[in-house]
């Protein structure tokens, strides 16, 4: 999945979406959604919450 892809989604078709935040000299995080598009549009495979958890 990127801007210069033009195929067109399909159900039956598994992808992630994998946004990053990222800080120079600190690191980072990237967050993974499994995704499978169905006929009806896209099923969320992941389950984890998303809100912020500070260890």
């Amino acid at each position: 999945m990127n801007a210069t892809n033009t195929m067109p989604l399909q159900a039956g078709m598994v992808f992630t979406i994998e946004p990053g935040i990222y800080v120079p000299s600190v690191g980072g995080v990237r967050i993974e959604d499994d995704v499978y598009m169905t006929e009806k549009g896209p099923l969320l495979l992941t389950t984890y919450p998303k809100e912020l958890q500070i260890v």
